[in-house]
């Protein structure tokens, strides 16, 4: 039943001839743009100055590719702090030849880290508010953005799914493989779609916004709870021990879901008034 399968080859991405835009970056592009006019919506509705959402979205920008970046490397990668130093956090590698490859490798783990450090200065130094109001709305447009960047991980055939053994599937070409694997990018990014709608439902219709950290507690179980169910299908990103039941993206995954839950209970204390 080969009609249960779909071969992925897509090219590399759009070429305009003196330099070749790549569907990764096109997706963070995507992601940060939708997740602009989305915090735009918020911050008119709360009377927030625009002028600061143009900062909050510079320090957003650093603070989740530069924690993705060192996220993935530090969980998943570390040799190339040794190896390739400069293409830690550059889209550029040096071994074993000098190549631009666009920004490769970001751990949402370490992206959600980053963001929230990132957040920490930007209520210090801009806002003047209390950092979790800011991160129960930031996390809004993180969870838009989180469709587009797994669907970019699709497009490149990376963080790939396991073998489906059977004839449904995806038969990812550049990977020189013939047979179909689960889309798990696809699955993730699915699941974020219900994580997107789902916060945007409790800040418009409920009172939820007024909790300081209740949205962004649910944020963090309902995000990290899809990647903990969708790893069960995923290739591990790194060679796991035999005897380990779970892998590294899940058992990242579970202090964050615990962190979730904590400031779920402890919203109902913390008024945003």
């Amino acid at each position: 039943m080969q009609y249960l399968s779909f071969t992925w080859n897509p090219s590399e991405g759009i070429d305009l001839g003196f330099f070749l835009v790549r569907y990764y970056s096109l997706m963070f592009v995507i992601a940060f743009t939708l997740g602009w006019f989305i915090t735009k919506r918020i911050f008119n509705n709360e009377n927030i100055p625009i002028e600061k959402l143009d900062s909050l979205f510079i320090y957003m920008v650093i603070g989740i590719l530069a924690g993705a970046r060192l996220g993935h490397v530090l969980f998943y990668q570390s040799e190339l702090i040794l190896q390739d130093p400069i293409s830690v956090f550059l889209p550029f590698r040096t071994v074993p030849d000098f190549e631009y490859t666009g920004f490769q490798g970001l751990a949402s783990h370490g992206a959600a880290i980053g963001a929230i450090i990132a957040m920490y200065f930007y209520s210090k130094k801009i806002s003047k508010k209390p950092i979790l109001w800011i991160l129960d709305r930031v996390v809004i447009a993180v969870a838009s953005g989180a469709i587009f960047v797994r669907i970019g991980n699709f497009i490149n055939s990376e963080i790939i799914g396991k073998a489906t053994n059977s004839d449904f599937g995806v038969i990812f070409k550049q990977l020189g493989e013939d047979f179909p694997r689960h889309p798990a990018q696809l699955y993730e990014s699915f699941g974020y779609v219900f994580v997107f709608l789902i916060l945007w439902y409790i800040y418009w219709k409920t009172d939820k916004k007024d909790q300081r950290g209740f949205l962004f507690g649910t944020f963090f179980i309902l995000l990290f709870t899809v990647r903990f169910f969708v790893e069960f299908v995923k290739e591990a990103q790194v060679d796991e021990r035999a005897d380990w039941t779970l892998n590294t993206g899940q058992l990242l995954s579970i202090p964050l879901i615990l962190l979730g839950i904590y400031f779920i209970i402890t919203s109902s204390k913390k008024q945003t008034t």
